[in-house]
């Protein structure tokens, strides 16, 4: 059984990936900070009819330390951990909408850290010779900027995912951006903030999983329609 290699499980898109992953029949590997974080996800897919949170294997690691999630694949290695054959990143920072002349330099690194350079550790993980799927999940704040703080970091994962995207177009490794327009909840909280659930937007991950001809691409899902219907380019 393949297994999926979650980073920012613990964050409403990566609960989501979680699902997606358990309801395609697949394992998963799930990156989190610590005890309370691993115990919180597991409430929020004991809340999700016909999963169960035993096919997750849960590895506690700092995803904004260079060495954390290297460190996860070093276990990997070691046969600590299972390992996997897909891989799902989405950390992601503050949410707030603090103006430029507000943002301090610390705040702009802290969030630089988390949004960009936590994702962009899963460009260094030794790909397995078969078949694959590397996929990274950004949001429309990086062109609307309503939210500056969220926003910033979104350029720079922009290029990311356009770099991965050509780099690996002929390669075993079938990598996807997913460019989110709207905002997605854990299904708790989704329901009474009115927002879309992330079991609901589990469907968008599942399939980019069980379609080949989907690579190398950008997945818009600006609507809820989206996330059945998927709109996908490919880059290159």
């Amino acid at each position: 059984m393949e297994t999926v290699l979650v980073v920012g499980a613990t964050g409403n898109i990566g609960v989501s990936a979680v699902i997606s992953a358990l309801r395609s029949g697949r394992k998963v590997l799930a990156i989190v900070r610590n005890q309370t974080s691993a115990d919180k996800l597991r409430t929020h897919i004991a809340n999700i009819p016909s999963l169960s949170f035993d096919g997750i294997t849960f590895v506690k690691a700092d995803v904004t330390s260079e060495t954390g999630v290297r460190g996860v694949v070093d276990q990997v290695r070691a046969g600590k951990l299972p390992g996997f054959q897909h891989v799902f990143s989405c950390v992601g920072g503050d949410y707030n909408a603090i103006p430029l002349t507000e943002i301090t330099t610390e705040m702009l690194r802290r969030n630089m850290n988390l949004s960009f350079e936590a994702n962009f550790c899963t460009s260094h993980f030794p790909w397995l010779g078969r078949e694959t799927t590397w996929t990274s999940c950004t949001g429309a704040q990086g062109d609307i900027a309503l939210m500056p703080v969220p926003a910033i970091p979104q350029g720079a994962l922009f290029s990311f995912c356009t770099a991965a995207s050509r780099e690996n177009e002929t390669t075993n490794v079938r990598f996807n951006e997913i460019y989110l327009a709207f905002r997605v909840e854990v299904d708790e909280l989704a329901a009474q903030h009115g927002v879309t659930p992330a079991s609901e937007f589990a469907g968008v991950y599942e399939q980019i999983l069980g379609r080949p001809e989907i690579r190398s691409s950008r997945v818009r899902v600006e609507s809820v329609a989206d996330i059945e219907e998927l709109k996908f380019k490919r880059k290159f």
